[in-house]
């Protein structure tokens, strides 16, 4: 049986997150804490990989010691929680891998894509840049090449082939992704400087041309997005920004007032100084 059990809660200790020392400090602490844990358990896990807060455990001691040991790793640290998740059909995903059990009971690895899944990657007709393009296809032909066995890797590659005929791709920018050319050394002049261009069709490619004639390095800027366009959706900050507020008394008055401090602050300063009968 191989299962994977993973941290449920806070990284479990009270780190300061923005310190950039705050991860390497917190795995630091959990390499301590399961060693202690599988050194102290009755029945130990025949493999424990473990990759930030997701671990790989093939357990050889069957069900009813599996939750014993579960809740061993539980109960060592109230603030260490383990979930589990145990292989199902002779699958479990794993991080981004699909890790199967073979007929001869050898374990297999291949891509993991969740049910919910849409398989929508950038379209081939999208105002982008060709080379941001490639790329989509590029890295996933990348991860199917890395997480996939010699078994699994064709499938996958045929499946992607279908996924990039769907988003609009050619079979010869399929296969450019597939089998990429061999790249040979050239020594080029180093660019004496560098611009950023918005991403036009039609003027790109002109400008990118007429720049390297004089050694310019030209990168695009990807088009804004349609929500940049859009006004925000959160709520206005109202009363909690400072600014000029506007009191009506019951005498008729009106008070009139600029303030640094957030006007729901004042107001309720205000509101004080009215039930005591002292000014402001």
């Amino acid at each position: 049986m191989f299962f994977n059990a993973e941290l449920d809660g806070p990284s479990t200790l009270s780190w300061a997150m923005d310190s950039p020392l705050s991860p390497v400090i917190a795995n630091f602490n959990m390499e301590d804490f399961e060693t202690k844990a599988i050194e102290e358990a009755t029945h130990k896990p025949a493999c424990w990989n473990r990759y930030v807060d997701d671990t790989f455990v093939i357990w050889p001691h069957g069900q009813e010691k599996l939750m014993d040991f579960l809740n061993h790793l539980s109960g060592i640290h109230n603030k260490i929680q383990f979930t589990m998740e145990t292989e199902e059909a002779g699958h479990l995903p794993f991080l981004d891998i699909d890790i199967y059990r073979k007929m001869d009971c050898s374990l297999g690895h291949k891509v993991y894509q969740k049910p919910t899944h849409t398989n929508l990657h950038l379209h081939q007709k999208s105002h982008h840049h060709p080379a941001n393009k490639h790329s989509v296809l590029s890295s996933l032909v990348h991860r199917a090449k890395t997480l996939c066995d010699q078994e699994s890797l064709a499938p996958e590659l045929t499946f992607l082939t279908s996924v990039f005929k769907q988003n609009g791709y050619s079979h010869q920018q399929i296969q450019r992704a597939i089998k990429p050319a061999t790249r040979t050394n050239k020594t080029e002049d180093k660019p004496t400087s560098t611009v950023y261009l918005p991403y036009t069709q039609t003027t790109y490619g002109r400008l990118n041309r007429m720049l390297a004639k004089y050694s310019i390095k030209s990168v695009t800027i990807p088009p804004r997005k349609i929500s940049s366009y859009m006004p925000p959706t959160k709520d206005a900050p109202g009363l909690r920004t400072p600014g000029i507020y506007r009191i009506p008394c019951e005498c008729g008055m009106v008070y009139i007032r600029q303030s640094g401090r957030s006007i729901q602050l004042r107001i309720k300063e205000h509101e004080k100084t009215r039930e005591t009968g002292s000014t402001l």
